[in-house]
């Protein structure tokens, strides 16, 4: 069983939904946990990290639990093998925001979790005019997630990861394609990913990114929502070139 740990938020949630079946789809049985607080920071990770308040809900294979715990007892509770985390949202794209809290709390991670491989969940932009943009410093998706990116290069740098899951630039891709596919909302809200196609293809690039699977063939399709077979296959095929691209 490959046991993976994100120390998340609500993008955390997204991309942790479908991994469970994701994974069972290639025939990998595994324990996936998301530690969700909204909108939670790396700056909000660190200082739950040094209290080691229960601040965290566990969500275990895409559903709530109802627990809370601490940092410090998700990370003793399981042998990990991957664990991930990320910065919040609205500060992706402000390198400032970065350290020297995401050093820190890898190098606690590494302390806790010394065999599991620590990764960075490169996080994605929002459509033009939601209101979250208002707490950026940016006007423009383009601009927005440039500078994400070029933030998530740096925080993996710095943190000595054994990789980026390149989420970000996946949901990118599709938004920006979504005419050519057919697919009306890649976002439920503008920010958050749509509960079918979106948290798919999130699933399909963190698991692809962990294992080293192909995910073009995977045959998980149990969504929440009904999805036409196109909108399923556009999400594989743009986990597997944005995955293709990171691995060059």
């Amino acid at each position: 069983m490959m046991k993976i740990l994100c120390i998340g938020n609500s993008f955390g949630g997204d991309c942790t939904h479908y991994l469970h079946g994701v994974a069972r789809a290639d025939g990998v049985d595994t324990k996936v946990v998301n530690l969700y607080i909204g909108g939670c920071s790396l700056y909000r990770h660190y200082r739950n990290m040094l209290s080691e308040e229960p601040a965290y809900l566990f969500e275990l294979n895409g559903a709530s639990t109802g627990l809370y715990v601490s940092l410090k007892t998700a990370l003793l509770s399981d042998e990990w093998d991957v664990i991930f985390t990320q910065q919040c949202s609205p500060d992706s794209g402000e390198p400032e925001t970065y350290e020297p809290y995401a050093t820190a709390i890898a190098d606690y991670v590494r302390r806790l979790c010394p065999p599991a491989k620590f990764f960075v969940h490169q996080t994605w932009t929002f459509e033009r005019d939601v209101p979250r943009f208002r707490l950026t410093s940016f006007t423009e998706p383009e601009a927005h997630f440039a500078a994400i990116k070029k933030n998530y290069f740096k925080m993996a740098e710095l943190t000595r990861a054994d990789g980026i899951i390149p989420d970000g630039e996946a949901m990118f891709t599709l938004w920006q394609r979504k005419d050519e596919y057919g697919i009306q909302k890649v976002h439920r809200d503008g920010f958050h990913a749509e509960y079918g196609t979106g948290r798919l293809l999130l699933a399909l690039t963190v698991w692809g990114a962990i294992s080293g699977n192909d995910v073009s063939k995977n045959t998980f399709r149990d969504l929440d929502v009904d999805e036409p077979e196109e909108h399923i296959a556009a999400a594989r095929a743009v986990a597997a070139e944005t995955l293709a691209k990171y691995r060059a």
